[in-house]
């Protein structure tokens, strides 16, 4: 069975930060959200959305410390990708 993760306190009060945030942008928000939400609710995860808006948080150099911190956390409970199947190589038939 997968670890569970929950939102430690210290990303949980950057989220809540990044939420109240007047100049904050969408996609911090989302990812804020999605973080606080799984505050105490270890078998939440993070959606798909909430996890692109994460990545792109992370990734954008104009955003605070308090919403990458917030997006780190979001995209840390993200459920695994599961692998797909190893595809046979076709052989030929005798």
């Amino acid at each position: 069975m997968a670890k569970s993760k929950v939102t430690g306190p210290k990303a949980a009060s950057s989220a809540s930060k990044t939420l109240t945030n007047k100049k904050t942008g969408a996609k911090s928000k989302t990812a804020a959200g999605s973080a606080l939400s799984q505050t105490k609710a270890p078998k939440k995860t993070t959606s798909k959305k909430a996890a692109t808006a994460a990545s792109k948080t992370l990734k954008d150099g104009r955003t605070s410390k308090t919403s990458k911190s917030a997006a780190g956390s979001a995209l840390a409970q993200k459920p695994a990708k599961k692998k797909a199947a190893a595809k046979k190589p076709a052989g030929k038939k005798k």
